[in-house]
């Protein structure tokens, strides 16, 4: 195997944190918008952007053209809504289709209608987001030009990816450096895609893993409870993570029901980690699916006060579904009640015509002295569809269905295709 590794990674590589930040000080000091916080009505709420695919087909007329009508759409969800935090959820870039020289410019065209309204963003990165020609360490160092991001590496390793890290949300009032976070926000990378600059005897591009390491997974577990010990308490948490794990691919198989899981449901089956790989490793395609996220679900089961898990990468799906029980064909029975949700198809990029919209999620302080946040998803026409509480009884409350509606690139003409 021959390698041509950028100077990039080897400083990605070096500027990884093996510590595990607990204060505000240590988190956000090197952030000129200060703490995450609520507002003074005890509110926080998120805006996720899932799949937004910039960088496609750049050398055909469509390709720039799509990247505009995105740019159209997280102005439009934007101004429907007031979000504290923006949250792009992976897949940011098709980076199959980039140039070494240039595949991370999309980052500023993507943050330009947050940067405008001075909003402030944290990054997962996706499968796509990774190959030959850019990979998490690219896109963080783009990204991290922009003083709006609090994108960062906490794990360092190998094959762990990059954007592992978590941040703390504080109470408007909260002056003291010490003072307990309302909400935990954790951010995973399932990797995927291809190895940066590198390509096997053959010529042809190395394959990633697809799930969320196990260094990472014992990052997870060690830091939250390093952090239950500080506070002495459980802190509510969501996580977000672009790659759905295996629960979330056998709760489909069981069923989700239009009514008590509201949303789209036409990506079946759905694509978890590790899927395409064996259990020792190979990624051949002699094997559907290799196991490697059980630790991962493992975690995100068991730790007390997480309360939902937000994923994208199957672009027709929308749903939230409870994991309450064992599920077939499955050894993790979870320990705690966890939800786990797919957001909306964001970009013009990528596949499907599914409406493009984005998820929002509502933390209230009051809701969250019971693990409870609300969500909905704003599409770009401005309807609002899928509004549910994640709370006690979700999963047997009933809500409207969603209406499976879908928009096309406007100015894109498709019939030129290189």
């Amino acid at each position: 195997m021959f390698l041509v590794v950028s100077t990039v990674l080897f400083i990605c590589v070096a500027s990884m944190l093996d510590a595990k930040p607990l204060a505000k000080k240590s988190v956000n000091s090197t952030n000129p918008f200060g703490p995450l916080t609520f507002q003074s009505d005890g509110t926080f709420q998120i805006s996720i952007f899932e799949d937004l695919h910039f960088g496609e087909n750049a050398w055909d007329q469509w390709g720039p053209q799509q990247d505009l009508n995105s740019v159209r759409v997280i102005n439009e969800i934007l101004d429907a809504e007031s979000p504290g935090l923006v949250v792009l959820n992976g897949d940011l870039i098709t980076g199959e289709n980039g140039f070494l020289e240039n595949s991370t410019v999309y980052v500023d065209q993507i943050v330009g209608p947050l940067v405008d309204r001075g909003l402030t963003w944290a990054s997962t990165y996706g499968n796509h987001d990774y190959d030959y020609n850019i990979s998490g360490c690219t896109i963080l160092a783009r990204e991290q030009q922009w003083s709006n991001s609090r994108t960062t590496q906490m794990v360092s390793g190998d094959d762990v990816g990059v954007s592992n890290y978590y941040l703390p949300v504080y109470d408007s009032d909260c002056a003291d450096e010490a003072c307990a976070p309302e909400l935990i926000l954790w951010f995973f990378d399932s990797k995927g895609g291809f190895r940066y600059q590198q390509k096997d005897d053959a010529g042809n591009r190395v394959g990633q893993p697809n799930w969320v390491d196990f260094a990472v997974v014992n990052w997870f577990l060690q830091t939250n409870a390093e952090l239950v010990n500080t506070y002495s308490k459980t802190i509510p948490s969501l996580a977000f993570v672009h790659i759905p794990t295996f629960a979330s691919y056998v709760l489909q198989e069981d069923g989700v029901d239009p009514n008590t899981e509201p949303g789209i449901n036409d990506d079946v089956p759905l694509a978890p980690q590790a899927q395409g790989w064996c259990a020792d490793g190979r990624n051949d395609g002699s094997c559907d699916y290799g196991g490697q996220d059980t630790s991962f679900m493992q975690a995100i089961s068991e730790v007390p006060g997480l309360i939902a898990v937000f994923s994208g990468h199957d672009h027709g799906n929308t749903w939230c579904y409870k994991w309450d029980r064992l599920l077939p064909n499955m050894t993790v029975a979870p320990q705690n009640d966890v939800n786990l949700c797919f957001g909306q198809h964001s970009g013009y990029g990528g596949y499907g015509n599914w409406e493009r919209g984005a998820r929002q999620v509502l933390a209230t302080k009051s809701k969250l002295e019971n693990f409870e946040v609300d969500t909905w998803i704003r599409l770009e026409s401005g309807s609002v569809v899928g509004s549910v509480s994640l709370n006690g009884t979700y999963g047997t409350d009933r809500y409207p269905a969603t209406n499976d509606t879908e928009t096309h690139c406007p100015t894109c003409d498709y019939s030129v295709i290189s």
